[in-house]
């Protein structure tokens, strides 16, 4: 999971502004594969974040979140996962593969709430289309997305409404005040951090802090930057 600089940074924006939506949305990614997975009563899987700082001005701050994907840890996901898949009747597959799209779209989602609070602009649901997230550094998380449906849903018309579906639900994830909280706190500590790789436990540990905490902590104001 990777946001794409070319399709959706800004031409004039601030170095500092590109890191800083680059942080946010790979955390929101990070954030969903440990939070919404376990929610779902789904198996744990690995994941770490991979950073390259730049070593000077014309070098891109870049992250990614390695791993995290159910649909490569099958068999064991299904194995471990069919106690609450009796109660559902869904498929095992279809429900990894759900599963992991959500987790591809919180994403640019987190990437775009940070924009809105940063300029005071309204984010809401009706503003978040599935062609929007390409401004988002979405770019490759739809499409990513859009080849995960085509194992179960055939129809193209049918895929984008499932698609549809699966971005509200990522959106409800983002918009719950402590999942944001995480997503800011992780996006803080990846620009803080020196760490070229941060661990999957690392990362956890920042958002079980955040869970347990009491609501107004550390890291609550965004960042923004006079350069932009």
């Amino acid at each position: 999971m990777e946001r794409n600089y070319q399709i959706a940074a800004p031409i004039l924006a601030h170095p500092d502004e590109l890191h800083c939506r680059t942080a946010f949305h790979e955390a929101g990614h990070a954030a969903a594969i440990h939070i919404l997975n376990r929610q779902k009563h789904l198996p744990p899987v690995f994941f770490e974040i991979q950073v390259k700082r730049p070593a000077n001005a014309n070098e891109d701050f870049v992250a990614k979140v390695v791993d995290g994907n159910l649909i490569h840890n099958l068999p064991i996901a299904v194995i471990e996962s069919l106690s609450s898949l009796a109660e559902t009747g869904q498929h095992s597959c279809q429900r990894a593969y759900e599963a992991d799209v959500v987790n591809l779209l919180v994403g640019p989602l987190s990437e775009a709430k940070y924009i809105a609070q940063r300029d005071g602009e309204i984010f809401n649901r009706q503003l978040m289309s599935l062609d929007a997230l390409r401004h988002y550094g979405g770019h490759s998380d739809l499409e990513r997305a859009q080849s995960y449906l085509e194992h179960f849903i055939t129809s193209k018309t049918h895929r984008t409404k499932k698609l549809t579906e699966l971005l509200s639900e990522a959106y409800k994830f983002i918009v719950d005040a402590r999942h944001w909280k995480c997503i800011q706190n992780l996006a803080h500590f990846m620009l803080e951090s020196r760490q070229e790789i941060i661990s999957c436990d690392e990362a956890i540990n920042v958002f079980d802090s955040c869970l347990s905490a009491p609501q107004h902590g550390r890291w609550t104001n965004i960042v923004e930057f006079s350069g932009r």
